[in-house]
């Protein structure tokens, strides 16, 4: 059995700079050994570790789809010490990816539904994971209708362009994209607030929809409300607290919730269970 605080060595294979400011750039990692490719056996809504020698490590959600073979694939906004070290390093370098850890989305119970995807900011790397998975010519006829409501500051703050444009032509899948704001005249998409937007665009709620929703806590604060008058029930509204991880196994405690480890019990809840817990959002 593989010792879960060992990370495996990964080679970065590309850097894409995901932002115009540049805070937040996408890797591609490679195992040295196949054997640990194999070994790393994740569903999309999972996290892992990314570790440094000598710097540190960091939880981060998984944005590659467990259909994407050959590679891992991360999003990481550069805002401490970890992550502003892996934003200075170079294609060739090698690190450590540590896990998978967490739960993943719930498929089973997601299959044959339709779902409604909201996401905001950079939060999105799991949500595209999760589209990718669905999207997979394998899966999509095992769910229903599909909607995804994304939004971000700005038109340049938006992840995975090129995907988002490509998705927004599939007569199988409703991309509703939006910003908060924007000077650009000739903007084809919404303006305003991801909440707004999920109001005016959501499947009607029934026993056979369900939505996840990951995002900036304000976000998802003022999201939920309009979920609920829209008619969707608590255990039907799936969540991620990816945003509470330490160390990914349970053993820090400084992402509980109650008597719940986020990273051992979650990172994704229903609101069901997590309005069981002390009061979050």
């Amino acid at each position: 059995m593989h010792n879960p605080y060992v990370p495996y060595p990964v080679r970065i294979d590309a850097i894409d700079v995901a932002t115009e400011d540049k805070s937040l750039k996408t890797y591609r990692f490679s195992f040295l050994d196949p054997d640990h490719e194999a070994a790393f056996a994740y569903e999309a809504g999972q996290f892992a570790e990314l570790s440094i020698p000598g710097v540190g490590e960091i939880p981060i959600g998984i944005a590659s789809s467990p259909t994407e073979k050959g590679f891992l694939m991360f999003t990481v906004f550069k805002t401490g010490k970890v992550t502003a070290h892996l934003h200075d390093m170079k294609v060739g370098e090698v690190m450590g990816v540590r896990g998978p850890l967490g739960k993943a989305y719930p498929w089973e119970t997601l299959a044959g539904k339709h779902i409604l995807i909201v996401g905001g900011g950079f939060a999105f790397t799991t949500l595209r994971s999760s589209i990718k998975r669905i999207l997979e010519p394998e899966h999509r006829s095992t769910f229903g209708s599909v909607d995804v409501v994304y939004g971000a500051r700005s038109p340049g703050m938006l992840l995975y362009k090129e995907e988002l444009m490509a998705w927004e032509k599939r007569d199988d899948i409703r991309m509703h994209i939006t910003v908060d704001a924007t000077d650009d005249p000739d903007w084809p998409y919404h303006t305003g607030f991801v909440p707004s937007l999920v109001e005016k665009v959501a499947p009607a709620a029934s026993e056979d929809t369900y939505a996840i929703v990951c995002g900036p806590p304000v976000m998802i604060k003022f999201t939920l409300p309009v979920l609920e008058k829209l008619g969707y029930r608590h255990d039907h509204i799936i969540m991620s607290l990816e945003n509470r991880m330490k160390c990914g196994i349970g053993m820090c405690g400084r992402c509980n919730i109650g008597t719940e480890l986020v990273c051992k019990d979650g990172p994704v809840f229903t609101l069901e269970e997590i309005n069981m817990t002390p009061g979050e959002f």
